[in-house]
């Protein structure tokens, strides 16, 4: 029993997204409870990809196959979680704003969070605030804005005051980021939280849910 929740942490460690849908299957067969491969086995694993990343001896790259291959598993796991009730961590709904086509960072940064726990809604790109808005409304905790452009970040800003006009701001935690992006402009547009990668994406995500 271990050796497979080993067996899943190394794989999606590796980005072996293959592996990791046959063991977590393997798993489920011998009786591992869903919950127990996803937090073992999965989460975990994506937390040591997240802090090898922070001490640079992971790249995007890295990180990218590593949370595919957790997907792949989250994939078989997924209807088993249903079941058994697990509580997510909270739900995002992530998009990368109007006018803006880039979503390599925000497909990650929707990976990792996926990987922690988290209730994507990925609105995709060139999102309008109208867009977010309606997210809001529909129950997300927390508006994760990306930009990759500086003549799309005025876009986070027209966004926050879309979600305060619809009387939701104080409903919703915004997280914004970005190449461009800064911890001053995120607090300048009114933001909760900012992060420069994907990796502290998951802390800050938590700690706005916990907030």
């Amino acid at each position: 029993m271990e050796s497979l929740i080993k067996d899943i942490f190394t794989n999606v460690m590796e980005g072996q997204a293959g592996a990791v849908k046959e063991k977590v299957q393997a798993a489920l067969d011998a009786g591992i409870e869903a919950p127990v491969i996803l937090n073992e086995g999965m989460i975990a694993a994506m937390a040591e990809v997240g802090r090898l990343f922070e001490e640079g001896e992971y790249y995007v790259p890295e990180m990218l196959i590593s949370a595919r291959a957790m997907q792949a598993g989250l994939s078989v796991l997924k209807p088993h979680l249903v079941a058994s009730d697990v509580k997510s961590a909270g739900k995002v709904a992530i998009g990368t704003v109007k006018g803006d086509l880039h979503d390599i960072g925000k497909n990650l940064v929707a990976m990792m969070l996926e990987g922690a726990g988290f209730e994507i809604v990925d609105l995709g790109t060139d999102v309008p605030p109208e867009k977010f808005v309606e997210a809001a409304r529909d129950g997300a905790q927390i508006i994760a804005m990306s930009a990759l452009l500086t003549t799309t970040m005025p876009s986070m800003k027209t966004t926050i005051e879309a979600l305060t006009e619809a009387g939701l701001r104080d409903k919703v935690k915004v997280m914004v980021g970005g190449a461009p992006i800064t911890d001053d402009y995120a607090r300048q547009i009114g933001a909760d939280g900012f992060s420069p990668d994907a990796s502290r994406a998951v802390a800050k995500a938590k700690e706005l849910v916990a907030a």
